[in-house]
């Protein structure tokens, strides 16, 4: 059994984004992410194998999703689910407190 806090072990700088591996098991990985101002670089796409499901706990950020004309803007609270493959990228993430999000890969 593996007892943690999403919120807790944030460094009080962060000049790139972080990934955490919060759970593993077959078929399914959970990440805890923080971003702080940090973006996609320019032309990068993310074209995953798995699907993932993302809720956004703290900040807020926005992401382009290929084959829409807007970017999609998410709030404390806000989840999307991206279908293997759908290819997306982060626009922005907020500058002036750190971004967390909580990431489920599955297939």
């Amino acid at each position: 059994m593996q007892k943690g806090n999403v919120f807790d072990a944030i460094p009080a700088s962060l000049p790139k984004e972080i990934s955490q591996g919060l759970l593993a098991a077959e078929g399914v990985c959970i990440e805890r992410i923080v971003s702080a101002g940090q973006a996609s670089p320019e032309g990068f796409w993310y074209d995953q194998e798995e699907h993932e499901w993302v809720l956004l706990l703290k900040g807020s950020a926005g992401l382009e999703i290929q084959g829409e004309e807007s970017v999609r803007e998410l709030a404390v609270g806000d989840y999307l689910f991206l279908p293997a493959h759908q290819r997306h990228r982060v626009v922005w993430t907020d500058a002036c407190e750190e971004t967390i999000w909580l990431a489920v890969f599955f297939s």
